[in-house]
Parts: structure tokens; sequence; C-alpha cells
């Protein structure tokens, strides 16, 4: 009995790879949407191209990353000895004098692996770059899928070691916020001073901890494999906060991207002479 669905004897299968395989049913438009689909992943992928280029250039540039009182979040903390001395900053010499590039790619892959294995980063880029799929109701082109059962994407699977990494580079950042209250040079680091760059560096930290508690492995660590949450009131508590954030885990995450890259270059104009701290007191 036709039901209506079935396709035409007549003509042949599609083409293609993905959807439009011989087993799909043979419909000769790509797809059904009218609006401008392409938009967004084209925009995710421009922003995301941007942040890759910038940071990739002061990863590399080796300079011009600490002005007393602020370290860039690039560069924070520093393990190698070629550091530039930091007065009570992260200067832990672990790598001793063998590292012959810049320091900041020693602690970079901590959150560049955490980033890039987040949920949505991973939507982002899959549909922003690699059209895997490039939109919602759009057939995909790739002949294959093998989703991320398969080498190197498999390694997204350790998405959860990276947000343990995560908290601790956020609490590394917060000693950075902190220290960003004393005085540079001028005022012989002494404690109770705040110029510009403090609110820049409080901003990006409390987005820093924003984005990285929406993280949906902090949320399944806080209130995952629970079967009662009456028993676990603290735990329930906190797993309704954790859910909060994550609502906005999006927001959050392009936010913090914004803001580690605003917080860097502030300190790059800084330390470079291109610009000169405000202080307020």
């Amino acid at each position: 009995m036709a039901t209506g669905t079935e396709p035409p004897t007549t003509e042949p299968h599609p083409v293609g790879g993905g959807v439009r395989t011989g087993t799909r049913a043979a419909i000769d438009a790509p797809h059904l949407r009218t609006d401008r689909w392409w938009l967004a992943p084209a925009a995710t992928a421009a922003g995301l191209l941007a942040f890759i280029v910038y940071s990739t250039w002061r990863a590399f540039a080796d300079a011009d990353y600490y002005a007393a009182p602020y370290v860039s979040p690039f560069y924070s903390p520093c393990l190698a000895e070629r550091c530039e001395p930091m007065h009570a900053g992260p200067n832990w010499e672990i790598f001793g004098g063998w590292w012959g590039i810049s320091p900041a790619i020693i602690i970079l892959i901590f959150p560049l692996g955490f980033r890039l294995t987040c949920y949505y980063y991973r939507k982002a880029y899959y549909r922003g770059f690699w059209a895997s799929p490039p939109a919602c109701a759009v057939a995909e082109p790739h002949k294959k899928y093998s989703g991320e059962t398969r080498f190197p994407l498999i390694l997204q699977n350790i998405h959860r070691y990276f947000f343990y990494a995560a908290l601790l580079v956020a609490g590394i950042l917060t000693y950075d916020t902190v220290l960003a209250f004393r005085g540079g040079t001028d005022e012989n680091y002494e404690w109770g001073h705040m110029g510009l760059g403090t609110l820049v560096f409080l901003t990006n930290i409390v987005l820093i901890w924003a984005y990285t508690l929406s993280c949906h492995s902090c949320r399944h660590i806080v209130g995952g494999k629970l079967k009662h949450f009456s028993r676990h009131p603290v735990r329930y508590r906190m797993w309704q906060w954790v859910g909060k954030l994550n609502n906005r885990h999006m927001l959050l995450a392009w936010a913090s991207l914004v803001s580690v890259a605003l917080a860097d270059f502030y300190v790059y104009l800084v330390a470079s002479g291109a610009f000169d701290d405000p202080r307020f007191f």
C-alpha cells in the first residue's frame, strides 16, 4: 500500500554522501530550508578563526606578557627559567633552562584542550569548519560518518580530565587577579592599588569561572549518579546552580573566549609601552 513516502522507481537516487545515499528518500533538493542557515556556521568559523590567529601570534611572540602587576593569562603560570621575572607572580621554573621556545606553549595546552573537547565547541567547529552537519535539517556532505569513535576524535572523551586541569588553571588566574590589586614598580608593589587592568582581570576571571563551572562534565560530577536527590540536599542545590550556568554555556563560552583575549591584549599594550594603565587609586 502506497504511503506517498516511497521514492519514485523511475528516478535514480541522488548521488552524495552523508544522508544523501541510496538508502534514503530520493529528494532532489539538498535541503528545504529557505532561510540564511549558512550565516550561523560562517560567523562561528570566523570568530574561532580570529581567536586562533590572535592566540597563535601571542603564544609564539614570547614578549610583552608582563607589566607589573599584570601577567597575561596566556603565560600564567610561567614554567621555564627563561620567563620574565614577575614580582610574587607565578614563576615556577619546573621545566628548567632547556625549554627554548615561548613558555606559553607549555601551559596553553590545558585550557586549549578543555575548550577543544568542550561539548559546545565541538558542535561549533564541527559545523563551522567541517560542515558536519552544516546546520539543522541540512544534509551532511561527507560520504562517511564515524562519529567520535576513531582517532583523533576519540580523544574528545577525555574532556572530563581537561576539566580538572581547567579548574587548576582558573585557580592560578584567580591568584593573578588578586595580584592585580598591587601596585607596580612605582608603588613598590604595595597592596591597595587598582587600575583599569584590575577591572579587566576581574571581568575575565568571573567569566572564566562561570564558563568552567557551566561545563557539562561539572554538572555530571556534581549531581550525576544520584538516585535520590532528597538524600543529598547539598549536591542537589549545587547541581541546580550548575544547571543554571549550563543553560548559558554557549554564551559563557564565547564571552570567556573574548575576555581572555582582551586581558592578554591589555597586558600586551601596557607591556609594550603603547598604553599606560590608568590608576584609580
